[in-house]
C-alpha cells in the first residue's frame, strides 16, 4: 500500500521571509497629485516664456528667399538702425555689382567661396567694410552661402544708394579681411574662448567658441546683441540654437544661462565690454 505525505516545496518558506523582510524596509511611494504637477509645469512654461520675451530666433526653415537678380538671393533675418542682417546665397557664377557702405558692413561666408577683387574668402572668413567705403564687385566660383549685417538689402531705397554710389570713385580700402584658419584665440573662462573682430568702443564683434560642457553665466544686453551660429549648437536659456540659425536679442533684454552639450562656434556683435 502506498502512502503520499503533502509537503511543500521547500523555498516557500524562505521566499515568504525575505517577502517579510522586504516589505518592513520598503517605504511606499507617494504618487504626486496630476492636478498639482500640471500646474507646476504651466508656471515653468510661463516663466520660461516671460524670460525670454523680446528674443528674437530665426530658425533655418523659417523665412524666405528673395531673388536679387538671376543666381543671387537673400533671406532678411533682423531689419537693424544701421542696416539689415541677412542670409545671401549665390550660385556658381554669380555675383553682385560695384557698390558703396551706407553703414558699416561686416559678412562671414558660411558655405563655398567669394572672391571680392584679389580676396578669395572660405568658409568662415570675415570681412568688414566701413561706412562710405567702396566695395568690389562680389562674385562666386563655387557658390556660397554668406551672413551679412549692415546690408542695404532689403530696403529698396538703400540699395540703390548704394548701386550709385559705387560709380563714384575710390577713395582708399577702409575694409579689413580676418582669415579663419590664423585666429589667435584668446581665453576668457574655462572652455570658452573669443576672437575679436572689430569695435567702435560702443559695439564690438567676435567670434566665439565654447568646448563641450562648458556653461556661461546669464547676462543683461545694454546693447542689441545678435548671434549667428556658425557650428555646433547651444542653449540660450531655455532656447536651443542650431547650426545655421540666428537670434536678435534686442536692448534691455537677458540671455539665460548658456551652456552647450556638443561644442559651439558662434559669431556675436553686442556691447563692447
Amino acid at each position: 500500500m502506498n502512502h503520499h505525505k503533502s509537503t511543500t516545496p521547500s523555498g516557500s518558506s524562505e521566499h515568504a521571509e525575505l517577502d517579510r523582510l522586504l516589505s518592513e524596509h520598503i517605504a511606499p511611494v507617494v504618487l504626486p497629485n496630476q492636478q498639482n504637477l500640471a500646474l507646476r509645469l504651466q508656471q515653468r512654461a510661463a516663466d520660461s516664456v516671460a524670460a525670454h520675451a523680446g528674443l528674437i530666433t530665426v530658425r533655418k526653415q523659417q523665412g524666405s528667399w528673395r531673388t536679387v537678380k538671376p543666381g543671387v538671393r537673400y533671406k532678411p533675418l533682423w531689419h537693424g538702425p544701421a542696416g539689415n542682417s541677412v542670409l545671401l546665397e549665390l550660385d556658381a557664377g554669380a555675383s553682385l555689382p560695384i557698390h558703396r557702405h551706407n553703414w558699416l558692413e561686416e559678412g562671414i561666408v558660411l558655405r563655398g567661396g567669394l572672391q571680392m577683387g584679389e580676396l578669395d574668402l572660405g568658409v568662415f572668413d570675415y570681412h568688414v567694410s566701413a561706412p562710405g567705403s567702396r566695395h568690389e564687385a562680389i562674385r562666386s566660383r563655387q557658390g556660397a552661402l554668406a551672413y551679412l549685417r549692415g546690408t542695404a538689402l532689403g530696403d529698396s531705397k538703400s540699395l540703390l544708394r548704394e548701386l550709385l554710389g559705387g560709380l563714384l570713385p575710390h577713395r582708399g580700402n577702409t575694409s579689413d579681411t580676418v582669415y579663419f584658419n590664423k585666429l589667435d584665440w584668446q581665453p576668457v573662462q574655462a572652455g570658452m574662448s573669443v576672437y575679436p573682430l572689430y569695435t567702435d568702443g560702443v559695439m564690438a564683434s567676435r567670434f566665439c567658441r565654447l568646448e563641450p560642457g562648458t556653461c556661461v553665466e546669464a547676462h543683461l544686453h545694454p546693447q542689441d546683441e545678435e548671434c549667428m551660429m556658425l557650428s555646433g549648437d547651444i542653449f540660450l536659456g531655455d532656447i536651443l540654437l542650431r547650426e545655421g540659425e540666428y537670434q536678435i536679442a534686442p536692448a534691455g533684454t537677458r540671455h539665460g544661462e548658456i551652456y552647450t552639450d556638443v561644442g559651439a562656434l558662434l559669431f556675436v556683435r553686442g556691447a563692447a565690454v
